[in-house]
């Protein structure tokens, strides 16, 4: 989908494509397309980078990956795993291959390269970080591990997208466990093939973190986020 609407300072806007991992996100220079799957090419004409999290079908179109490429001249920064499925198919220039720790720059938009507990070849999660110093991360289809909780605390992170169904092992309860390990201001229960599993997570965090925003998504709509509140 296009999105023409451009997010102001201290803002992002996100759209979640599909019931899995698929984001579009804007910060105020940069668009950003997450794990995109079952989408039209056309219908983003102006792309900064694509970002892949794994190899898994709901995760990496190759062909789609391609197209977008082509359309719109952008980088694509993808896993290990992925990567090498992509070789062939994009221009060296124009594909990063990256692991965990490794930091990508897109002007001022920074993106650094996180652990990943899914089963998966090489998954990665993605924290990106917008020119006003807003923090996103995008948890893939991640379990919550330990590590997260010094995440949170070092990056303060303003969204944190968390899975909540469909992946081996995951659930509303693993999803708000993320939410408790980060403390975002806001978190987003996604990777779901119902709202229920969403439901269920927003219950459990206004239990346990109430000063936690949670949004739950739907499909194609827009949903701005600035510093201190959120907006749709």
């Amino acid at each position: 989908m296009t999105v023409d609407k451009v997010p102001g300072k201290n803002s992002v806007i996100f759209v979640c494509l599909n019931n899995y991992a698929g984001v579009l996100l804007k910060t105020p220079t940069k668009t950003l397309l997450i794990d995109p799957v079952d989408v039209k090419p056309k219908s983003f004409p102006q792309l900064d980078a694509v970002l892949i999290t794994h190899e898994h079908y709901d995760h990496l179109d190759q062909r789609l990956i391609a197209e977008l490429q082509k359309n719109t001249d952008c980088k694509v920064i993808a896993d290990q795993t992925s990567a090498k499925k992509l070789s062939l198919l994009l221009p060296p220039d124009k594909l990063f291959e990256t692991r965990v720790g490794d930091e990508t720059d897109l002007g001022e938009v920074k993106i650094k390269t996180e652990n990943c507990k899914h089963q998966a070849s090489t998954p990665v999660t993605y924290i990106i970080t917008s020119e006003d110093g807003m923090k996103i991360w995008h948890t893939a289809d991640s379990l919550p591990f330990p590590e997260m909780a010094q995440i949170g605390k070092t990056e303060e992170l303003d969204v944190v997208f968390c899975t909540v169904g469909i992946a081996p092992g995951t659930s509303p309860e693993t999803g708000s466990q993320i939410a408790w390990l980060t403390k975002p201001k806001v978190a987003v229960p996604y990777h779901s093939n119902s709202v229920e599993p969403q439901k269920k997570f927003a219950q459990i965090l206004k239990a346990e973190l109430p000063k936690t925003t949670c949004v739950i998504p739907e499909i194609n709509k827009v949903y701005q986020v600035s510093k201190g509140e959120k907006k749709t």
